[in-house]
């Protein structure tokens, strides 16, 4: 078990197997206080020694300047704190396991990074960043793809899910599409958790990779549409759809592009946004609670069932488009194009207009060549005359943003 690998991680070519893991742990006498490295498993392994020496951690992302860093009240020179501890003597993976599941009020901060706004600190406890890890001998062999920024609460959900397992983990973050197909051929991977871009990225699949068992989306909106395309690649996979945030973790999951409210003392809808109960909240000075205790998300739903309360989500609150007087959802307008066969990623938003308000704007990735007035032709039947684009661009990539989200402005 020790000789098993443990990560691959495809920009340095790199291996590295729960041996090295535990050799690397045990070495130790210094636990960083803060971890901002571009290095995967350097960011995991100064995860790991701080929940095993109990030293807890901030979280940064490796790419925050100096200005960020400021905003935050720390200084450049604080991310080199570090505690002197005793080396452990960890020896083999299992106890490792067991060492980590004690630990449960270590606790790390972490930086919101939405579509939009200026991040807000948040402080998990381990047992709320591990409150959905399933762990079970069915899950022994999982190959996970890591196809997240391992400092934001999804990626730190799949390490956990991946290591309190002894699973094997192989990056695919920001790798190409090529990569990504030939990566899962090679490993043989069985669970991928992304964002729909992620997926979408991948389009058009014309083989099939019957390793992959499980598909998880998490972070935007996940349509129906999209899991019939990769159901057709990935026919051994279920899929399964989940509703988390930063401020909470994993809320809610679906099979499909709707979810249920079971539980109405944890979440419910008031004026079509959902809110969540502060008992599933990390800590922060910036998470406003109401006084009754509910936590507004910013996420506006449809109810399209009652008894149970089932919803779909339509936007975040403030992703609305005003074009002449006229609200467009910019997800709207981009999942109808994304029905183009051509079309492998579409990003709708407004420009500002004096007379208009905004101009809605479009760039999309695409597979083949299509003209701007052929798209403004298929979009005709379905959408009305102001929710169509009038500028269409053709692009090589969407712009993502740390969480490989699509970036809105």
């Amino acid at each position: 078990m020790s000789d098993k690998l443990f990560l691959y991680d495809y920009k340095t070519k790199s291996s590295y197997s729960y041996s090295q893991l535990l050799a690397d742990l045990n070495d130790r006498n210094e636990v960083s206080e803060y971890c901002c490295t571009r290095d995967l498993y350097s960011t995991f392994l100064k995860i790991i020694s701080s929940i095993l020496h109990k030293v807890n951690l901030v979280l940064l992302d490796s790419d925050f300047s100096d200005l960020e860093i400021n905003n935050l009240n720390l200084e450049r020179s604080d991310l080199l704190k570090a505690k002197h501890v005793q080396k452990l003597s960890t020896d083999n993976v299992d106890a490792l396991i067991q060492r980590i599941q004690e630990q449960s009020d270590w606790e790390l901060t972490l930086f919101t990074s939405g579509t939009t706004g200026i991040p807000k600190k948040v402080v998990h406890k381990l047992s709320s960043l591990t409150r959905a890890v399933r762990m079970s001998e069915k899950h022994r062999e999982d190959v996970w793809g890591f196809a997240y920024n391992p400092t934001h609460i999804a990626g730190l959900q799949v390490l956990f899910q991946a290591l309190l397992n002894g699973n094997t983990v192989i990056n695919l973050f920001e790798a190409s599409r090529e990569d990504v197909l030939s990566l899962i051929i090679n490993h043989k991977i069985t669970n991928i958790s992304a964002t729909a871009t992620f997926f979408r990225m991948l389009l058009p699949l014309n083989d099939e990779f019957p390793t992959v068992k499980k598909l998880t989306s998490g972070g935007e909106r996940f349509d129906s549409k999209l899991s019939d395309k990769l159901l057709k690649a990935f026919p051994n996979a279920r899929i399964r759809n989940v509703y988390a945030s930063t401020e909470a973790g994993t809320i809610l999951e679906s099979r499909d592009d709707t979810f249920s409210i079971t539980d109405e003392s944890l979440c419910r809808i008031i004026g079509n946004e959902l809110q969540v109960h502060k008992s599933l909240l990390g800590e922060g000075d910036e998470l406003d609670t109401k006084e009754d205790g509910w936590y507004a998300t910013g996420d506006l739903v449809e109810v399209v069932e009652q008894n149970p309360i089932r919803f779909r989500f339509l936007h975040r609150k403030n992703e609305m488009i005003n074009v002449g007087g006229n609200k467009v959802n910019p997800y709207e307008v981009e999942q109808a194009l994304e029905t183009h066969p051509l079309i492998r990623q579409a990003y709708v938003y407004g420009k500002a207009n004096p007379v208009l308000g905004n101009v809605l704007m479009a760039d999309v990735v695409v597979s083949d060549r299509v003209s701007e007035r052929d798209l403004r032709e298929f979009l005709s039947p379905l959408l009305q005359p102001y929710k169509i684009p009038r500028v269409i661009s053709f692009v090589q990539a969407i712009e993502l943003t740390r969480t490989g989200k699509m970036k809105r402005n």
